[in-house]
């Protein structure tokens, strides 16, 4: 069962961008990214976010033919583009969100790892596709998800929450400081027609919200809808809770996030101090070289810890065992193989 998950993916309803041709997308923070995980032959990590497979085939040369990576990505778009840059590689692909991270290693027949590396940002292949909805830089329908099978859309939260709910979202979710203004502005006009495409929404944030710098007025908005359609934070905070059992003493795990919403979440998840032992005091972030070849790796951050031994009677490891589903709950990705 194990080998049949290796690069076996069916297509998925939903949107589907073009696979055939290389991935756009650059790794954020590479050379930084290795030298403090520090993967080591013979190893078997997890990458959380394949996304075009950038980090994973970092991660697979490293490990090298004696070591083994699974890698996770809850858009199966993805997983089609990586799998060319990691053929040859021992390399699992699942279609699965990292918040599943327990089930899919029980499936696969793995109690530990040495190491887990997640990147919580977009690829560039899913921003610049307008059919997604991501971005407001093209107009396109008012949609992102990354996972096809998801039901909500960004449409459907902005037709149909009260004004009051989706001025806390943009406030929580995107620190919005007119979200109120916002909120008041959507209603009043969904009342004549409703939104359907990234265009309209960005037009109207944009008549609301002032131009600070080179931000665009509707990228809060967004960034709030999208963390709501994908429960991008929820996500993060399953992840954050499950790791402690699945990473062997001496394993390390390193996230790169992207805004402060997820660096605070994985900053606290850190400081457990009889847990973790943090090898970076500060985030790391892009040097002046890697922003002028990749501009999008302006806003990423990593921050890297060790795992600690503890005892195996913990709470934290006790409660592994209620974090790991039925294998019955495990069809959402067994299906494909």
């Amino acid at each position: 069962m194990v080998t049949s998950l290796a690069f076996l993916l069916t297509q998925l309803p939903g949107h589907r961008m073009s696979t055939d041709r290389e991935a756009r997308h650059q790794a954020v923070l590479p050379r930084e990214t290795l030298q403090l995980l520090d993967p080591q032959p013979g190893e078997t990590w997890v990458d959380c976010t394949v996304g075009a497979g950038g980090h994973a085939r970092l991660l697979a040369e490293r490990l090298g033919p004696t070591g083994r990576l699974i890698g996770l990505d809850q858009d199966p778009t993805m997983l089609d583009l990586a799998r060319p840059r990691l053929a040859g590689w021992p390399v699992t692909l699942v279609p699965a969100n990292f918040d599943q991270l327990p089930s899919v290693l029980a499936r696969l027949g793995i109690a530990q790892v040495e190491g887990v590396l997640a990147d919580l940002g977009f690829a560039s292949d899913q921003m610049d596709e307008a059919t997604r909805g991501l971005s407001f830089r093209e107009d396109g329908p008012l949609d992102m998800r990354l996972d096809p099978q998801s039901t909500v859309r960004a449409a459907d939260l902005v037709n149909t929450l009260s004004e009051s709910a989706l001025a806390d979202l943009f406030w929580e979710y995107g620190e919005e400081r007119y979200s109120r203004r916002v909120a008041r502005r959507i209603v009043e006009r969904r009342q004549t027609v409703p939104f359907s495409t990234t265009g309209e929404l960005a037009e109207v944030v944009r008549r609301c919200v002032p131009r600070t710098g080179g931000i665009d007025p509707a990228t809060r908005v967004f960034q709030a809808l999208r963390i709501a359609v994908n429960d991008e934070l929820g996500a993060l905070d399953r992840l954050l809770a499950a790791l402690p059992p699945l990473v062997k003493p001496g394993g390390r795990v390193g996230i790169i996030s992207f805004h402060s919403l997820e660096d605070r979440r994985v900053k606290q998840a850190f400081r457990q101090r009889e847990l973790w032992q943090p090898l970076t005091k500060k985030p790391v972030q892009a040097d002046a070289d890697e922003l002028a070849r990749n501009p999008r790796a302006r806003s990423a951050k990593l921050r890297v810890a060790r795992r600690r031994a503890t005892n195996p009677d913990s709470a934290s490891d006790r409660c592994f065992q209620q974090l790991v589903p039925t294998c019955s709950s495990l069809n959402a990705y067994g299906d494909h193989g």
